[in-house]
Formats: structure tokens, sequence, C-alpha cells
């Protein structure tokens, strides 16, 4: 088990105006992002950058993955104001890439696609040229939920992965390896004019020869777009870093990716899903 950082992985933190234009419009609208509540390590770089990944639903997940810092719990009631505000937020922040996640809400029918398709729906309003890019939860397998969220077209789905089959029963108890893997074949099998995504963490305990396989298993389904990060503990609470992977490693699973057919693999320490999103699509088309 590792405690000390090495030094690929120590960040020069430089405070930014701008992070602070970002977070005045996030309190003005009343909205939630995964980049404060998961204590994301890009946080100061990508709000410096005016912009943030938007997590709707509240700020409560019905899960208790390991590996996470989103507060577990008794969720709270739906902000039916969300969507427009996420819309008039993407206005000020003149935002062309828009990157939407959730907490996992169990509790819902629908597990919150219903208000995924409305938050899509307020941003195409405002302008159909923005790249809409949803995290999407598994919706606990529910073909019917993910139907609501593909039908209100965003261009890009994601939906991680996180490990390794092997070790599911204790970073993702709650999960299931090959319903993942359905909800992300069912997105191609639906409608293959949208982009699927997915991604996964390194340094929680797996094999290099189970990362290769989980790649493949994503190839086999038509996932398109791919990335790889290194797991960080946000507190001594949650899963142990087992390893502090090198940036060589993780050059080499980006190499496998592409060699597999990936259309873009971005594959780095501090990569994280919605990680230079935008700029990410923009590579793969």
């Amino acid at each position: 088990m590792y405690t000390a950082k090495p030094e690929w992985l120590k960040i020069k933190y430089r405070d930014s105006e701008k992070k602070k234009v970002v977070e005045d419009i996030l309190k003005h609208f009343s909205l939630n992002t995964v980049c404060k509540e998961a204590n994301c390590p890009n946080i100061i770089e990508c709000y410096g950058k005016k912009t943030a990944t938007f997590m709707i639903l509240g700020k409560i997940c019905t899960r208790n993955c390991s590996f996470c810092n989103i507060k577990k719990g008794d969720p709270s009631d739906i902000d039916l104001m969300e969507p427009e505000n996420i819309a008039k937020a993407v206005c000020e922040l003149n935002l062309h890439h828009v990157v939407i996640t959730s907490v996992t809400r169990d509790d819902l029918a629908d597990g919150g696609a219903g208000h995924f398709a409305n938050v899509i729906k307020e941003i195409k309003n405002l302008d159909r040229n923005i790249v809409i890019e949803v995290l999407i939860p598994d919706f606990k397998g529910n073909v019917n939920s993910l139907l609501k969220v593909i039908d209100a077209k965003p261009q890009i789905i994601n939906h991680n992965i996180e490990t390794v089959p092997r070790l599911y029963q204790t970073v993702r108890p709650v999960a299931n390896y090959a319903r993942s893997l359905d909800l992300l074949k069912n997105v191609k099998s639906i409608d293959n004019s949208i982009w699927s995504k997915s991604g996964i963490m390194l340094g929680l305990g797996e094999y290099e020869e189970e990362v290769i396989e989980v790649l493949k298993d994503l190839r086999n389904i038509e996932c398109d777009l791919l990335t790889i990060g290194q797991y960080l503990s946000p507190t001594r609470a949650h899963h142990p870093v087992i390893e502090y992977i090198h940036p060589d490693v993780f050059e080499k699973y980006k190499k496998i990716g592409l060699d597999l057919g990936f259309k873009y693999v971005a594959s780095a320490p501090f990569v994280r899903s919605s990680y230079n999103a935008g700029s990410d699509f923009l590579k793969a088309i």
C-alpha cells in the first residue's frame, strides 16, 4: 500500500480570477459540480478555464462505492428548475462542450433519466451546436430509462467501467460489470450516431492483464472513447491506493487502446472522465 505521492502526482496550485467567476455563476444558479463534490485534483485548472462538469439530481448518492467522495445517504428532492438553470449557466460560461453527470438515484423509478433528458433539451433549446456529453449511472440496467437519454440525442453518452471485474465487490459493490457493459452496448445498438465513452481508474490493485481484458471488452461492444487515470483516495476511510502507476505505463495502455480501435484514448495520471473532454472529442472526430 502506497502513502507518499511520487513527483508526477504533485500539483502546483495556482489560483485564478476565472475560478471565482465560475464559482459565482454556480452559486447564483444553485448548481453542483462533480469537480467540487468529488474533490477532483483538476478543479483549479478547469475552473480557471471557465469550465466545469455539472452534477444533477442533488449532492447525495444512493450507492456506497468505496472510491468515491460523493456523500451517501437519503437523497434530496429533485430541483425542477435545474435543467433551465444549467442552460443559463452554460450560456454565461460560453461553453461549446458541456458535460453533465449525476449522483446515482436508485430511489427514482427511472434512475433520473428523465431529468437528464430535460437538461439535454434545455441546452439544445439554447444552442443546438453545443456538444452535450452525459456521464450516466447504470439505471439498474433499465433499458427504458436509457432510452429516455438516447432519445434526447446527446452527442456522447459516457458510463464508466471504473475498475476490473475482480475488484467490483470491494470498489463498486452495488454495481455489476456485465450490466455496465450492456448499457454501453445498448447505446451503440440503439443509436449508432451517438458516441459511447467509458473510463477506468488504475492503482486499485488491478493487474495489467486484467486492464487489457477490460479494454478488449469495451472494444468488443464498440466503445468509441476511453479515459484512464490514477485513482487517488479521498480519505483514509475510502479504498486505499494500492499502487501509483508510472506515466510510462499510462502511455503503454494508450497505445494498446488505440491499437484495439478506440477512436481516442486519454491516458495519464490526472486524466478524469471529463478532463479536457471538449478538446479530446474534437481530436477524435
